[in-house]
């Protein structure tokens, strides 16, 4: 598959970058699509809920009233679960939500992803560049020369780029990351895909 590569003023440089059919043009597995984007959603989780069961309200433990004979139900302390301020059954505790996959599934997830964005020309190969200092002004001026300004957009670098970076950081709808860290996720969570040329090298050989 071959895309048209543009110059940061959205201008059709005449040249083709060639996309690895064996990253963009594979059969889309939805299901290794599904537990990647599981396990990142997971992994993102803290896990510190928590809330107090019987033996951890504050209150007295002492018996209401006697087992039998009042011609009431039986109860002990106040802090049981069904009086109000007791006690809660079966509350959530600390937990680790993160859980394992393998790497050629999660390989297989991620070209999945490329290719469909591939199929649905969510894709925008650019020339590499950079800023001489952060301008959010300029980067804005990129995704409008682009035409992806009205979309949420995922810029991806060969490698880090400061400048790149604090120019997208206030942009709500921007975000930046570099070739080896792109992930399931950012890609589905996209609906344009900024690939620079150096970056594309990159991808291609994951």
């Amino acid at each position: 598959m071959e895309l048209a590569i543009y110059n940061i003023k959205g201008e059709d440089t005449g040249r083709k970058a060639q996309l690895n059919d064996e990253v963009f043009a594979i059969e889309v597995n939805e299901h290794a699509v599904y537990l990647d984007v599981k396990q990142y959603l997971a992994n993102q989780r803290q896990g510190t809920h928590k809330s107090k069961e019987r033996s951890e309200v504050s209150g007295s433990t002492r018996k209401l009233h006697k087992q039998k004979g009042g011609g009431g139900s039986r109860i002990g302390d106040i802090n049981s679960p069904v009086l109000v301020g007791g006690g809660r059954v079966f509350g959530p505790r600390p937990r680790d939500y993160r859980f394992k996959l393998n790497k050629k599934l999660k390989a297989l997830a991620r070209k999945s992803a490329l290719t469909s964005k591939a199929q649905d020309n969510q894709i925008v190969v650019v020339e590499d560049f950079t800023f001489e200092a952060p301008k959010t002004k300029e980067f804005v001026n990129i995704t409008k020369n682009l035409q992806v300004s009205d979309k949420k957009v995922l810029l991806v670098l060969a490698g880090q780029n400061k400048n790149v970076y604090l120019s997208a950081r206030n942009i709500p709808e921007v975000k930046v990351v570099t070739a080896s860290d792109v992930n399931t996720y950012a890609l589905l969570d996209n609906k344009a895909i900024i690939l620079t040329e150096s970056s594309l090298d990159v991808i291609n050989k994951l």
